[in-house]
């Protein structure tokens, strides 16, 4: 087919549909999305619930628990172990379908009676690290979230593959490293955003095989420079002990300075490397990938984000995981040698899976919640092969005569993922919030739900404005406080108001001679987030422009004034970095 425009049935914004896509939607059988790409991610982004976590007592076993689900959404919540186990059967849930009621009114009611693990997580892969999310693979890690194979890690999120770090974002195949944004391959790395392949670097960017540096932008295999110039290394080493991070009062004036010279480096239109035909960001090793964001090793598919583990391929509107799959279209982390799962959220290992949740090692399962290893079932109930094809038939043409309607009027039809309306999270609770913000009052006129703390009466015994300066100067002891967040809840960031030093953290902040943190955790992350751009393109002209800014190199338009190269990136064209294309880039970095 050509090229068609559209409307956004829910923001009403244009949007195109390509010859290529349509291919796509043919051959996996599903009719074209009404809704635009950002809110087809958004609608995603709502029922993925990564950081706010809430108390509770498992409703088999009755152990308390750490959980996902509030109780306010009223599901029946099971700890790890009794999820995985074989003590329940979900097709003992099962229903008949009423064809006279939309089909996701109907699944819904179905899903709040069958239980949800408490927390995301292969519990047997886990190793003295419960309280954890979305992870596999680990062994003494706290509070991390996404996170696989690695050891020795607290505060974090998007952790791979790493070893005995703390408070990172985006952090891969690298040891002691904590305050990082984005970092691949690094050693004893702190606050430090876009690095690769670096050792003993501190408040440094886009440095690569880079080597005691601090506040440097844009170096390549560098060793001994301190705000990009060149020193000896006795003139470095005294730079750093004048300079030492034990206190926090040294780190906050020297972020301030960092800050100010980052904003002095042209920045590349696009985080990755090793693409071929790619748009989007944080995007790496990937080919004839588009709208994409976070995601490595993705070929062939567009508007996919977060799969950062192994292949990923063929797949639209895909978000969390998904390795070792294809044909994943409009769902929510799947994955696991997984094919043709459509409108579904957390399936692994499953073939031909439509509109399901919590479903692991099935086949030919529609409109089904919590069933292991099922074939031929719809709404938890087992057919025959035959049976199973007809009433799915039937039900695809009921959704489309009798759509599920939201509160916006917005039509669910065949081909559309679940209303956000019907996720078991506050909007504010979920990863949405962080990138496509809201305030209670627009989110509660659409009918979303809303989050509110849980009353916790924490009892603060140390004060954050009253912690020693130095690390040298605090005792095991302080494990014991509970202390204040600096922010204290006058944000937008989840804040927690309290926090306490784990004594695992403790030791990891002696060790790396670190001042202690003033923030609770989450409002760390959120400081952390503000080093990742959006999941959002613009359409933009590189700034390289040889009358405002001073290059370090002729470029190929230098007598001609502006580069004329555009591109898609997700630097808006308010903020300040200067963004350069690919060529003018570079030029100057390499």
């Amino acid at each position: 087919m050509n090229q068609q425009n559209k409307t956004c049935q829910n923001c009403k914004k244009n949007f195109v549909i390509e010859p290529e896509d349509f291919d796509f939607y043919k051959k996996i059988e599903v009719p074209p999305p009404t809704f635009c790409p950002e809110c087809r991610l958004i609608r995603r982004l709502a029922w993925r619930n990564e950081r706010t976590l809430h108390s509770g007592e498992c409703d088999k076993c009755g152990k308390p628990i750490i959980t996902v689900f509030s109780k306010k959404s009223g599901l029946t919540v099971y700890c790890r172990p009794c999820w995985w186990s074989d003590s329940w059967d979900a097709l003992d849930y099962g229903i008949d379908f009423d064809p006279a009621r939309p089909f996701l009114t109907q699944l819904r009611e179905l899903f709040n009676k069958v239980p949800v693990m408490a927390l995301f997580g292969i519990y047997d892969t886990l190793e003295n690290s419960e309280y954890t999310n979305m992870v596999s693979h680990l062994k003494n890690c706290y509070f991390v979230t996404y996170c696989d194979h690695s050891e020795n890690c607290l505060y974090g999120s998007l952790i791979l593959r790493s070893k005995d770090s703390v408070d990172n974002l985006l952090l891969f195949d690298s040891e002691l490293c904590y305050g990082n944004t984005n970092c691949k391959k690094c050693y004893q790395t702190l606050f430090s955003t876009d690095c690769e392949n670096c050792n003993n670097i501190l408040f440094s960017r886009n440095c690569l095989g880079c080597s005691d540096c601090f506040g440097c932008v844009n170096l390549r295999n560098k060793k001994y420079y301190i705000f990009n110039e060149p020193h000896t290394k006795t003139e470095y080493e005294k730079f750093i002990n004048e300079n030492s991070l034990d206190s926090f009062t040294k780190i906050k004036k020297l972020q301030v300075v960092v800050d100010q010279h980052w904003k002095n480096f042209p920045r590349r239109y696009i985080h990755g490397i090793h693409n071929n035909n790619v748009s989007g960001d944080y995007i790496s090793y990937s080919k004839n990938t588009h709208g994409s964001f976070m995601v490595d090793k993705v070929e062939d598919s567009k508007w996919c984000s977060y799969a950062l583990v192994d292949v990923l391929t063929n797949s639209y509107d895909f978000t969390h995981y998904g390795p070792q799959s294809e044909l994943l279209y409009e769902s929510l982390q799947v994955g696991f040698q997984s094919s043709r799962v459509f409108f579904s959220w957390f399936v692994l290992t499953a073939i031909n899976v439509e509109y399901s949740l919590f479903n692991i090692g099935g086949q030919n399962v529609f409109g089904s919640a919590g069933l292991k290893k099922k074939e031929y079932c719809i709404l938890n109930k087992q057919y025959s092969k035959n049976e199973y094809q007809v009433l799915r038939d039937k039900i695809i043409q009921q959704m489309k005569s009798l759509p599920y309607k939201d509160a916006a009027g917005n039509v669910y039809s065949y081909g559309e993922f679940f209303p956000i309306e019907m996720s078991p999270f506050g909007y504010n609770e979920t990863g949405v919030q962080e990138f496509f913000p809201l305030t209670q009052e627009i989110a509660k006129s659409k009918k979303y739900q809303w989050g509110l703390p849980e009353n916790k009466n924490y009892k603060i015994t140390e004060p954050a404005e009253d912690l020693p300066d130095s690390i040298n100067e605090v005792d095991r002891s302080i494990t014991n406080e509970v202390i204040s967040c600096l922010d204290k809840g006058n944000c937008n960031h989840s804040c927690a108001t309290a926090f306490k030093i784990v004594p695992q953290e403790f030791e990891f902040y002696k060790r790396m001679k670190l001042a202690l943190p003033r923030y609770c955790p989450s409002c760390r992350h959120y400081q952390r987030l503000k080093n990742i751009n959006p999941p959002k393109l613009w359409h933009r002209q590189c700034m390289c422009d040889y009358a405002i800014y001073k290059n370090t190199a002729k470029h190929q338009h230098h007598l001609t004034g502006q580069c004329p190269n555009e591109f898609e990136t997700s630097y808006a064209p308010e903020r300040p970095e200067i963004v350069y294309c690919e060529p003018c880039y570079q030029a100057e970095v390499i």
